[in-house]
């Protein structure tokens, strides 16, 4: 953990869950601090990962599970025909690009989470290619998997920004906040 999340107010169990997204969407972002597109679109470790992919995978995946609690379509939609197109950007899609739009799927992460009548409240996830069997979920469950799924991509970024220019986590943080690491 590079981050410190604070203990949430007694009982803010949403607040918690919403803070430990955020933390790892920090990771995410900061993975990019100072990058160029062409530095973001580098592969420099053995995986065919590169930031600027991981960003725009973690907003789409994100956006795709707020949408499907709300009972709405993601607002891209995967399948084999572009699925390659998840982990990189393509087109006129830039960093910057990447960032605003994560920002605002946070935004509505945060109203929707925030809204709801309870965390218990369940949709429907029906069977898809990568989704077994029709089940609902819940709304904790969303939060946690969220957690997972950026935090599993934070780690990822991690070390290909390392392997890109040498500037670890912690140096991040310290770049980000202004400051200098050791």
């Amino acid at each position: 953990m590079v981050t410190h999340v604070p203990a949430e107010a007694h009982g803010d169990e949403r607040g918690a869950l919403l803070s430990f997204i955020e933390e790892q969407r920090g990771g995410i972002r900061r993975a990019v601090l100072g990058l160029t597109d062409e530095q973001a679109a580098s592969t420099p470790s053995a995986s065919e990962l590169s930031l600027g992919g991981l960003l725009k995978h973690v907003a789409e995946v994100e956006q795709g599970w707020i949408a499907r609690a709300k009972g709405e379509p993601p607002a891209v939609h995967r399948d084999e025909s572009n699925w390659h197109e998840c982990f990189r950007l393509v087109h006129d899609e830039s960093v910057e690009s990447c960032l605003a739009y994560y920002e605002k799927v946070a935004a509505e992460t945060e109203s929707f989470i925030r809204s709801a009548p309870s965390l218990d409240d369940t949709f429907l996830l029906e069977k898809t290619s990568w989704n077994p069997k029709d089940e609902w979920l819940s709304l904790r469950w969303v939060c946690l998997h969220l957690i997972r799924e950026t935090a599993r991509h934070a780690g990822h970024a991690d070390i290909i920004r390392e392997s890109l220019d040498g500037a670890t986590a912690f140096e991040l943080v310290a770049k980000e906040q202004g400051s200098s690491w050791g």
